[in-house]
């Protein structure tokens, strides 16, 4: 038998290994990347909700159960049929106070200490809070610890103290927010901006003044609480590992007997018309060297029977790769960021709204060139690319709000909350398929409307070359400075 270390035998072994790697070449080579715009990809799969189940207790209040055991979690929302759109003008600030101390404020039987410790100690949550349009609490949990911190919610949710000591800390807390809120130039332009569309009346605009959160007393607090944290008024879901049979038990136990205390709130939602219809406003910040600006109008609602060719039109002018990115920013270099939506609110109407941010030589071209923009989309149709590319764009990050059991539950409970109708996913997505060049252009013309373009910008005035005077003679100087708090 041969040496098998011998030389000879080395350089055998080394040929043939090489004639077996070179006999895979031509394979190799015969696979030629191709261009991205030559790939193919299969229909996008229609959306499956995950098995859930609704029904109604006793007392009103709405329940959804989905059940997931990829992980040993439980979590919950429930949607409470309130806002501050419904605190009195002299009172703004009531809703977010209640909020935040139904839950800091602790509980008949826990303080808001307590609560604390019971929850971080089993890494667990139970928040409260209150927005313009919905009252909100929710938990987390581990399965393990699920009756125990579901019985805290119940605690939370029927039986808060508004504790004053809470109480007076939350209005420092504000009170400071109050007292920055001028920091950022965003933030200014975001909620004058609001101001000018709405109304600074208006409960969708107005904002919250050291006065207003000096006329808010405890007793505010408990009667706001029992206006609306009644169990008729609110819509609960649960998602998590856990058995459908015992989790409406348990439900049944910790809310199933709660009663309301008082006569149930009728409240109908707040109207909204456009305040001013035109016309440049300025926030002049000296020490600024570069522009936020906002452009826009008042706008629609989902509900919108346009609302999916809407939201196709919005993806051809936004993002990367829209017309405005293109245009204002890529080809002219007029801006660091630039963006044009279309932003409908549920049940009331939300803005149309294009802005940016730019150097403060740049804020005039960069207003011309957006406005511009709006204009050419509404005189010339787009192009067979520009739809394809703008209803893929819809489509791909729609599915991407059914990830999770959460995400769907999430929108099954708002859908039911704003009354809208069970198929409106389905629906939107036939709608956003069907969407043609004509449609966009429709809905263009229909929709956006420079006549009435209300035209905002925070920057250094002295810097803004040619000035704002330039586009308009009639300029606006906007006020922001923060009323003093009353000497204590």
């Amino acid at each position: 038998m041969k040496n098998l270390k011998s030389p000879g035998w080395i350089a055998l072994l080394i040929v043939t290994i090489l004639l077996i790697v070179i006999s895979h070449f031509p394979a190799v080579a015969a696979t030629t990347p191709r261009h991205y715009s030559e790939l193919t990809f299969p229909p996008l799969p229609e959306i499956k909700l995950p098995d859930y189940k609704r029904y109604k207790l006793n007392n009103g209040m709405v329940v959804y159960l989905m059940e997931d055991h990829d992980l040993p979690l439980v979590s919950g929302t429930v949607l409470v049929r309130t806002g501050d759109r419904w605190e009195p003008s002299e009172k703004v600030g009531l809703a977010a106070l209640s909020g935040i101390v139904m839950r800091s404020g602790g509980t008949t039987k826990h303080s808001g200490d307590e609560l604390n410790q019971i929850l971080e100690q089993r890494a667990a949550s139970v928040e409260t809070s209150i927005d313009t349009t919905a009252g909100n609490a929710s938990f987390s949990a581990l399965s393990e610890d699920l009756e125990m911190v579901l019985d805290l919610l119940a605690e939370v949710m029927q039986e808060p103290i508004f504790a004053q000591d809470k109480l007076e800390l939350a209005k420092r807390q504000i009170a400071g927010q109050i007292a920055r809120r001028n920091d950022s130039p965003d933030g200014i332009a975001g909620r004058e901006f609001a101001k000018l569309i709405y109304g600074d009346k208006s409960p969708y605009a107005r904002t919250i003044e050291y006065a207003t959160i000096d006329n808010i007393s405890r007793d505010d607090l408990v009667a706001f609480y029992q206006k609306y944290f009644q169990p008729q008024n609110m819509i609960m879901g649960i998602v998590g590992d856990f058995n459908s049979r015992k989790m409406r038990s348990l439900i049944q136990q910790k809310f199933g007997t709660w009663q309301p205390t008082a006569k149930p709130a009728t409240v109908s939602v707040p109207a909204a018309a456009q305040a001013k219809e035109g016309g440049i406003f300025v926030v002049n910040q000296p020490q600024l060297t570069q522009s936020s600006i906002q452009i826009g109008h008042l706008g629609g609602q989902f509900n919108s029977p346009d609302y999916p060719e809407l939201d196709v039109l919005n993806q051809v002018m936004n993002g990367f790769g829209g017309r405005l990115f293109n245009e204002v920013r890529s080809r002219q270099g007029l801006a660091y960021s630039v963006y044009g939506v279309w932003s409908p609110r549920h049940d009331y109407p939300g803005m149309f709204i294009a802005g940016g941010q730019t150097r403060s030589e740049a804020t005039v071209p960069f207003i011309k060139a957006v406005r511009s923009e709006i204009e050419k989309i509404r005189q010339t149709p787009i192009t067979p690319k520009e739809l394809t590319s703008a209803k893929d764009k819809v489509m791909n990050s729609f599915v991407f709000n059914f990830q999770s059991p959460s995400q769907t539950l999430s929108r099954l409970m708002r859908y039911e909350y704003y009354g809208y109708p069970e198929d409106f996913l389905s629906r939107y997505r036939k709608e956003v398929e069907a969407t043609t060049i004509n449609d966009v252009q429709r809905v263009a013309q229909q929709y956006l409307q420079p006549d009435k373009l209300v035209t905002l910008v925070v920057g250094n005035t002295n810097t803004i070359a040619p000035p704002l005077t330039s586009i308009s003679p009639n300029v606006t100087s906007l006020d922001i400075t923060i009323p003093t708090p009353k000497s204590t």
